[in-house]
């Protein structure tokens, strides 16, 4: 059965984005709290689909108003009355006039099973331009400027003409561009110590004004486009030529810098504006304000730190000890401006490049709520940040970009399921529903989110609650259906809407717990925990997430595995559980719930990431990946610290760094240049294989990863042994006889030791 519901996850996978920890669902709300992982839906909405049919008509609903769920193939269907049967709230529906000549032979593509997730182009709705609104700060080293300026100057001939531009600088001052005078640079400049209202932005700029007359004749919606508040974003067609100079003039910003002092910079007050600018003059049009930093703020509203550079920026423990004197005034800042923009479908992305912190930690909702990217690296002059910008305009097969706007997600759910709440990089609706929990976990409260940006690898872990009665059972052969309607702005301006139906058996977990055990998926569980476990790192204290997932393990070990009780040898898990306490025990030693040896940046950054991946990309952070290269070839091995030894080249992929680890033996025979010799090709051959393999990863992945290559025994050796499982460390080197590996520096327990205190404590009655 195994190998089928393996293939079963597979499919689900690859044709509706969705995978979910339990593929057969306990049919009472009591079954399902037992069942210690939550059922939860990771869901990819734009997952790349190149057979989904062009449907350019509207999708059919249902005539209940409470319901208004959408055609799909698990509504029943009378071809010879022209009726079908809602899945959800079971009404009869009358089939619009168009579906007349429908029969069993001739079904319109939505009915037909293998189009379970569909797409339709919604024919009037007038397309719209996007819009890019670049916020730059000034205060940056000359060649970290220069680079910068090239990549935005490159970036400009890979925007689609029609779409709209501005531009605003930053240093102590905020400077708002006019790019419609030709010849003559203009720009509006305002102090960096003021915040100020979308509508004082609005009178200071005098723009958006004439958007109230046309709003009334909602019939022409094309003239919204043509008003006279174009002097700050224009089509890039008309200034491209004009930004490209504007762009080569810039200068570093000039105000004097004191001795031991930080430039003043006035990030908190450029965003405010460039929020302000699009939120008078473009509500509710894909736009992305884009970001770029070198520096913390460190004056008005959203200062993350003072000037004076003996006072260094928070570290966790400051956080910790309540010693981060700006922090909870900045985080409130920044989280209104987040707010404000997700509200109006504005996306915000963050690239900070710089040796220290630049607040990433106050400001990282900007970026969660809007969907928009955070970047983090060291400066703007290295590759990493130039090809993570470029792919930031990547196209698909037809030219077009692969990035969506100003998205909803809605969720409608069969009687006995609600769902409690999402994680993911979007915010709510504040829609209420009958499909809505009264549990929340992540952003609940709400069957609609609304997703300012969305690529198609984003993925939300969506949370589901089982509310159906011990005492009401589910009639025989029931299904528990979900739909997932998701609209949004193609990057071409048309609305389209993406529809997912599923079903899944409800099986009574008192005389059927092993079908249910057979459909669990522990890599989904494992993700969606991951998540869940740093969702709770955010507000509480770190031990308690530990011990809440520690709990969560043990009960999960006791529920589903075979034991004797007080018997710990006698303990088995079913294949599909075995992995996952070795995820559990990866994800409790990972950068997402520890933060020693991480700035609040770091934590903020890995935890952005972890929560908006698709499944595959999520495990490789939660547990790495390691190859091995030898003279017998490459294999993947066990992220085990006995898996390195001296004659061959490790390659990990940890998905933010990838490392390539060469043995002593190896990394002597190069240094005496044996490669170079003849005689020696199949040498050459084995250091180039990891390079090679490490190349195409680094082309594809977004962000670009940090590309390590060390040696056995040298110091960035630290960023492999950080994260193998410690088999065998200077405690225990002696007892096992001398065994391949190399010993790991540390104290903390190996993944043998985890996994017989855990057996321990799953058979002992008294736990």
């Amino acid at each position: 059965m195994m190998a089928t519901y393996q293939e079963f996850i597979q499919q689900n996978e690859d044709r509706d984005g969705i995978r979910f920890t339990w593929n057969v669902w306990p049919s009472s709300r009591l079954e399902a709290t037992r069942m210690v992982v939550p059922l939860t839906g990771l869901y990819t909405p734009l997952k790349e689909r190149p057979d989904l049919p062009p449907i350019q008509y509207d999708p059919v609903l249902c005539a209940r108003s409470t319901c208004r769920a959408i055609l799909n193939p698990f509504c029943q269907v009378d071809y010879r009355a022209k009726l079908w049967t809602c899945n959800f709230c079971f009404q009869r529906n009358q089939f619009p006039p168009q579906y007349r000549g429908i029969s069993e032979q001739h079904q319109p593509a939505e009915l037909i099973p293998q189009f379970s997730t569909i797409e339709y182009t919604l024919t009037r709705a007038p397309p719209m331009p996007l819009i890019y609104l670049i916020v730059l700060d000034t205060c940056m080293e000359e060649d970290d400027l220069q680079a910068l300026k090239e990549s935005l100057q490159m970036s400009l001939s890979l925007l689609p003409p029609n779409a709209l531009i501005g531009l605003i600088t930053f240093g102590r001052m905020v400077q708002v561009h006019e790019l419609g005078c030709e010849g003559v640079s203009k720009c509006y400049v305002f102090r960096g110590t003021k915040d100020l209202t979308a509508k004082q932005i609005q009178e200071m700029l005098g723009i958006g004004k004439a958007q109230g007359q046309v709003r009334g004749q909602q019939q022409q919606p094309q003239q919204q486009q043509q008003q006279p508040m174009n002097k700050f974003l224009q089509p890039v067609h008309k200034c491209d030529m004009n930004l490209t100079d504007l762009l080569g003039e810039l200068q570093r910003d000039p105000w004097p810098v004191g001795q031991a002092k930080r430039p003043l910079r006035s990030a908190g007050v450029a965003l405010s504006i460039a929020v302000g600018l699009l939120e008078c003059t473009f509500p509710n049009a894909g736009s992305r304000i884009m970001l770029f930093l070198s520096g913390p703020c460190t004056q008005g509203p959203g200062m993350v730190v003072g000037d004076e550079l003996k006072t260094p920026i928070r570290s966790h423990h400051d956080i910790e000890k309540d010693n981060a004197k700006f922090m909870r005034k900045a985080i409130k800042h920044y989280d209104n401006l987040a707010n404000r923009a997700a509200q109006n479908g504005h996306t915000i992305d963050i690239y900070s490049c710089a040796l220290d912190q630049t607040g990433l930690h106050e400001m990282k909702n900007c970026c969660n709520f809007t969907g928009g990217h955070m970047v983090m690296g060291d400066s703007f002059n290295t590759s990493l940040f130039k090809q993570t910008f470029q792919r930031v305009f990547s196209k698909d097969v037809k030219g077009e970009f692969k990035m969506a706007f100003g998205a909803t997600l809605e969720i409608k759910t069969s009687r006995e399921l609600k769902v409690s709440g999402i994680i993911g990089p979007c915010i709510s609706l504040g829609v209420k529903s009958s499909s809505v929990s009264d549990t929340e976990i992540g952003i609940g409260g709400t069957c609609q989110w609304r997703f300012c940006s969305l690529y198609p690898n984003t993925t939300a872990a969506l949370f589901f609650e089982v509310v159906n009665q011990h005492n009401a059972p589910i009639p025989q052969g029931g299904r528990g259906s979900i739909q997932f309607v998701t609209q949004y702005q193609h990057s071409s301006g048309q609305r389209r809407v993406r529809v997912t139906t599923l079903a899944r058996n409800w099986a009574d977990a008192a005389t059927q717990i092993q079908h249910i055990a057979a459909g669990y998926d522990q890599e989904a569980s494992a993700v969606a925990m991951a998540r869940l476990a740093a969702y709770k790192s955010e507000h509480e204290e770190g031990a308690d997430v530990l011990r809440w997932l520690d709990r969560m393990l043990i009960r999960l070990c006791q529920k589903f595995g075979e034991y004797n009780k007080e018997d710990p040898m006698s303990f088995k898990f079913a294949a599909n559980f075995s992995l996952y306490p070795q995820f559990m025990f990866h994800l409790r030693r990972s950068q997402f719930l520890q933060v020693f040896n991480n700035s609040p940046d770091e934590s903020a950054y890995y935890r952005h990431m972890l929560s908006r991946e698709d499944p595959t990309q999520c495990l490789i952070m939660i547990q790495p990946i390691l190859y091995a290269y030898s003279f017998n070839g490459t294999e993947p091995v066990l992220l085990d610290s006995s898996s390195i030894l001296p004659d061959r080249i490790l390659l990990m992929d940890t998905f933010f760094q990838i490392l390539i680890f060469h043995g002593e033996t190896i990394a002597a025979w190069r240094n005496q240049g044996y490669h170079e010799q003849e005689g020696h090709e199949n040498f050459k051959q084995l250091l180039k294989a990891p390079v090679d393999d490490a190349q195409e990863i680094l082309q594809n992945r977004f962000p670009m990863p940090r590309y390590i290559d060390c040696d056995q025994s040298s110091s960035q050796a630290r960023f492999l042994l950080s994260r193998v499982n410690p088999s065998q460390t200077h405690n225990s080197m002696y007892a096992w006889g001398g065994e391949g590996g190399a010993p790991v520096l540390t104290d903390d327990v190996s993944l043998q030791v985890f996994m017989d205190h855990l057996k321990k404590l799953a058979v002992s009655s008294s736990t």
